[in-house]
C-alpha cells in the first residue's frame, strides 16, 4: 500500500447523483468513492501519483432535503462550435426561455466525511518524484488550505471544505449501529477504453458509521 492522508471534508449541502434518476436528481446517502478521489485531486493532482479511497468515515447524521433548481435542457456541441467557428449554421447560444426547465433535486444537507486515502506512484512519474515528495506536498497544502480549484460535493455549486485530520480516534454518528446497507454505489468510471467508458459499482456496507472500500467487490 502507498503512502496515507486522512482529510476531513464538509459542507453545508451535496448531491452525488443516482445514475439511475436523471430527470429528477436524487442523491446517494453518502459520498462516493468517485467524489472522494475529486476532492483531493482538487487539493494535489500530479501524473506521477494515483488516489485510492481506502475508508469513509460519515461524521453527521444522514439527512436529506429537496429544492428546485433551473436548468437548462442542452448544452452547446462540438459540432455546433466548429461550424460557428467556421462561419456556417447558426449562431452560438442557448435560449434560456426556450431551455430552461425546473428540476426538483433531493440534496443531502450539514455532510461531514473523513476520507481516509493513499496515494500510488504510477508509470508517468519521473526520476525526481517519490512517496516522500509528494507526501510533504500533501500535507503542506491541506495545512494551509490550498487547492487547485474549489472542492465540492458533486455539483460546484455545493463547496466543500476541507482540513487534514488528525485525531487518533474519529468517532462517527452511527458508532453504535453495527452494520446498515446502502445498497448499489457508484465507485467510480473505468477509463482504460476511451471509446466506452464503463461505470463500476459496489455493494455499500457501512459498520459502525465507517465504509471500508479496501477489499469491497467492484461490479461492471
Amino acid at each position: 500500500m502507498g503512502v496515507g492522508v486522512k482529510v476531513n471534508v464538509w459542507g453545508d449541502y451535496a448531491l452525488f447523483t443516482r445514475p439511475e434518476l436523471k430527470t429528477e436528481r436524487y442523491s446517494y446517502d453518502i459520498i462516493t468513492p468517485s467524489a472522494a478521489r475529486g476532492i483531493l485531486e482538487a487539493i494535489y493532482w500530479h501524473p506521477g501519483m494515483r488516489w485510492i479511497i481506502d475508508k469513509i468515515y460519515v461524521k453527521n447524521p444522514i439527512q436529506f432535503t429537496s429544492v428546485r433548481r433551473n436548468e437548462v435542457t442542452s448544452k452547446i456541441s462540438k459540432s455546433k462550435m466548429l461550424d460557428a467557428y467556421n462561419g456556417v449554421g447558426k449562431p452560438l447560444y442557448i435560449c434560456t426561455k426556450d431551455e430552461i426547465v425546473q428540476r426538483a433535486s433531493v440534496l443531502l444537507c450539514n455532510v461531514s466525511y473523513v476520507v481516509e486515502a493513499h496515494f500510488e506512484i504510477t508509470p508517468k512519474a519521473t526520476d525526481s518524484d517519490n512517496s516522500g515528495k509528494f507526501k510533504d506536498i500533501i500535507m503542506r497544502r491541506l495545512r494551509r488550505g490550498e487547492c487547485y480549484h474549489m472542492p465540492y460535493f458533486g455539483c460546484r455549486e455545493f463547496p466543500a471544505n476541507f482540513a487534514l485530520c488528525e485525531e487518533e480516534e474519529i468517532h462517527t454518528a452511527y458508532d453504535v449501529v453495527a452494520e446498515k446497507d446502502l445498497g448499489l454505489m457508484l465507485y467510480d468510471m473505468d477509463y482504460s477504453d476511451p471509446e466506452n467508458i464503463q461505470p463500476m459499482f459496489f455493494r455499500a456496507i457501512m459498520r459502525h458509521g465507517v465504509v471500508d472500500l479496501r477489499d469491497c467487490e467492484v461490479l461492471r
